[in-house]
C-alpha cells in the first residue's frame, strides 16, 4: 500500500509490501544519516533543539509570529476601543446604511483572512523545507537507538 505521507513508516506499522526495505528516502537526499548508537533519544533529542538548524527554525517562526500577532491584537482592541468610548464616530455613515463600525468589523475578518494566508505562505517558503529536514535528520538518528 502506497502512502503519500512522506513520514508514515510502513516498516514501523507492519504494512509494507513485498521488496519493500523498511526504508524511505525523500527526494533530493543522498543517503541517510546513520544511526546513532549509545545514544538515548532523549540525548538526541536534546542534541538537535541545540543545534543551529533548530534555532533557525525557531528564529524564522518567531519572527512572523510575534510582530504578526501583535499588529492584529493591536488592529483588534482598536477597534473594540472605538466601538467603546467613540460610539458616535462608529455610527456615522460611510455610504447609505453602511457605517464606521460596519466597514471596521468586515475589515476584522479580512485582516483574518488575510493573516492566515500570509502565515501559510511564509511557513511554506521559510521554515516547512527546514523543519521536515530537521525531523528526518531526528528520526534517521533515533532509529535504533533505546528509548
Amino acid at each position: 500500500m502506497r502512502l503519500d505521507d512522506p513520514w508514515h513508516d510502513e516498516s514501523a506499522s507492519g504494512s509494507g509490501g513485498p521488496g519493500d526495505t523498511g526504508s524511505f528516502v525523500p527526494a533530493g537526499r543522498s543517503a541517510p544519516a546513520e544511526p546513532q548508537r549509545g545514544y538515548r533519544a532523549a540525548d538526541i533529542y536534546l542534541e538537535v533543539q541545540r543545534s543551529g538548524a533548530f534555532q533557525e527554525v525557531r528564529r524564522r517562526y518567531r519572527r512572523f509570529v510575534i510582530p504578526a500577532t501583535l499588529a492584529f491584537l493591536v488592529w483588534y482592541l482598536v477597534y473594540v476601543v472605538a466601538a467603546i468610548t467613540a460610539p458616535g464616530l462608529m455610527a456615522r455613515p460611510v455610504a447609505g446604511a453602511v457605517n464606521v463600525a460596519m466597514v471596521a468589523g468586515i475589515g476584522q475578518f479580512l485582516t483574518t483572512f488575510l493573516l492566515t494566508g500570509v502565515y501559510a505562505r511564509h511557513a511554506r517558503l521559510r521554515r516547512d523545507r527546514a523543519a521536515l529536514e530537521l525531523r528526518w535528520e531526528t528520526q534517521e538518528m533515533t532509529r535504533g537507538v533505546e528509548r
